[in-house]
Parts: structure tokens; C-alpha cells; sequence
């Protein structure tokens, strides 16, 4: 989990993700309602990571999605915490993190959905070169002066 914090601290230092630096690193990469987690490693190091997870307060495209095909909010999983090491890109990683958890969500019966900072075109154009459907573009308060844009997104199919 140490390797894990320590790449997220530089993704964090090179591009602002999370926009909000947790008090935990640790505990916020594997939150309660989390169901599975992986990490990709390149030359021995951690090189990514992303999680699936229930929905939870706060999270806006499992409604979006819900709303939109009929079902509950609990017919979904919401992929989070992906990330790719500044020094790892450029080798797919993203998508291949991205995929895993796709499957395991399928796998699970679950429909995938996920939100990014609108401002983070990179994971935007990795998404959407991958199919995902927007669904919406929303303002959340993320702080008593943070309001950010997100964007939510399901996986296509």
C-alpha cells in the first residue's frame, strides 16, 4: 500500500488528482464500500491502480445511469481511484486497469459508471476513445469555497 500512496503523491504532485489530498492516502484508495482493487506494476514498481466500489453518498453517476436504464442505483459499481505513475504512461495501462475492472463489474452483474474532474482531459479522452457514454456534466461542492465540474460517465455496451 506504501508503493501505491507514493505513486498517487506524484500523480497528485504532476496533475492535481485527487483534487483534494486526502488526511489517509491509504484509506482513501480502499474505502468501506470498496469491492475489489488492482495495481499494475512496470519494472517492479507500482505503476497504477484503480478500485471498484458501491455507490455511495455523494456519488452522482450511479443515479444518472439508474435513472436512464430503468434500474437501481444498486445495479452498479463505480470504478474510482484510477491512476497511472507519471513515469509509467504510455503503455496502456489506464485502459488495461480500466478493462479489469469493467470485467469484474460485468462479472459481478453490475453496470460500471465513473466520474472525473472535467478539467482532467486526459482520463476524458481515455474513457471516451473507450466507449464510455457521457452521461452528464454536473457541479459538486467539494469544500466550502470548491465547487468543480464533473463529468459522469457509463461504459458503454
Amino acid at each position: 500500500m506504501d508503493a501505491c500512496v507514493r505513486a498517487l503523491a506524484a500523480v497528485h504532485e504532476r496533475d492535481g488528482y485527487p483534487v483534494n489530498w486526502p488526511e489517509r492516502p491509504a484509506d482513501w484508495l480502499a474505502p468501506p464500500s470498496l469491492l475489489s482493487a488492482w495495481v499494475a506494476e512496470l519494472d517492479g514498481r507500482v505503476a497504477g491502480h484503480v478500485g471498484l466500489a458501491l455507490s455511495g453518498t455523494g456519488d452522482v453517476a450511479p443515479g444518472l445511469w439508474s435513472a436512464r436504464a430503468g434500474v437501481g442505483p444498486d445495479a452498479t459499481a463505480v470504478v474510482g481511484r484510477l491512476f497511472v505513475a507519471p513515469g509509467a504512461r504510455g503503455h496502456g495501462i489506464g485502459g488495461l486497469l480500466l478493462a479489469r475492472a469493467v470485467s469484474e463489474a460485468r462479472a459481478r452483474g453490475l453496470h460500471p459508471v465513473l466520474d472525473v474532474v472535467a478539467s482532467d482531459t486526459a482520463a476524458i479522452a481515455l474513457y471516451e476513445r473507450l466507449g464510455w457514454e457521457l452521461l452528464a456534466e454536473i457541479e459538486q461542492e467539494w469544500g466550502p469555497r470548491l465547487t468543480v465540474a464533473v463529468r459522469c460517465y457509463a461504459a458503454g455496451g
